[in-house]
């Protein structure tokens, strides 16, 4: 059974800087984002990961390079950001002028995914997560991960509104006294230091 499951967003890129929503569009880290995805690697070395799986998105791929796991890494599909649809590109704050009230985790995109459907991914991947065994990484992206808690912690995907999740950050997923009936965030949003 896995033990624990490190949770790692992609360092920033110029889009995640301004706010801009950015599922399947190919954006490059930032210097800070490459600065920041390179500061990850000595809280990760000698982690004994079983397993790194890795969204196919170039600034996941290249952030879990940075960070010393990029020759062992799997590209995993499941693990894509929520897919914006209409909204890909486009700030909150400008799709909340045109929709008031609008909230992701509620709502969804216009031709793009809905909560259901995020939810499902995540139940799906962490069906598997929970059939390996000991420590594996995941790389990937910011409002998935905020889904992927919420679902590991067996709340409704709405809960992942209230878990802020920063660039460049490492959370675990794990369990409470090992109990496979029993899952916890364990460490959500750290940061390295400076």
């Amino acid at each position: 059974m896995v033990s624990q499951v490190f949770f790692v967003r992609h360092g920033e890129t110029a889009w995640s800087d301004s706010g801009r929503h950015t599922g399947t569009t190919e954006i490059a880290l930032t210097a800070k984002g490459e600065r920041d995805a390179l500061g990850l690697a000595a809280r990760l070395k000698g982690a004994g990961f079983t397993r790194v799986l890795v969204s196919p998105r170039e600034r996941a791929r290249r952030t879990c390079e940075l960070a010393g796991w990029g020759a062992v890494s799997e590209v995993d599909p499941a693990l894509s950001e929520w897919d914006y649809g209409a909204y890909e590109g486009v700030r909150s704050a400008d799709i909340l002028q045109d929709r008031p009230g609008w909230n992701l985790f509620t709502d969804g995109c216009p031709d793009g995914e809905s909560p259901a459907q995020v939810g499902a991914r995540a139940d799906q991947l962490i069906a598997r997560l929970r059939a390996m065994e000991g420590k594996v990484a995941l790389f990937s992206h910011g409002h998935f991960g905020r889904a992927l808690a919420a679902r590991w912690a067996e709340l409704p995907v709405a809960a992942g509104e209230r878990l802020l999740l920063d660039t460049a950050s490492l959370s675990i997923l794990g369990f409470e006294h090992a109990n496979p009936a029993a899952p916890v965030l364990a460490l959500w949003n750290e940061r390295a230091p400076g």
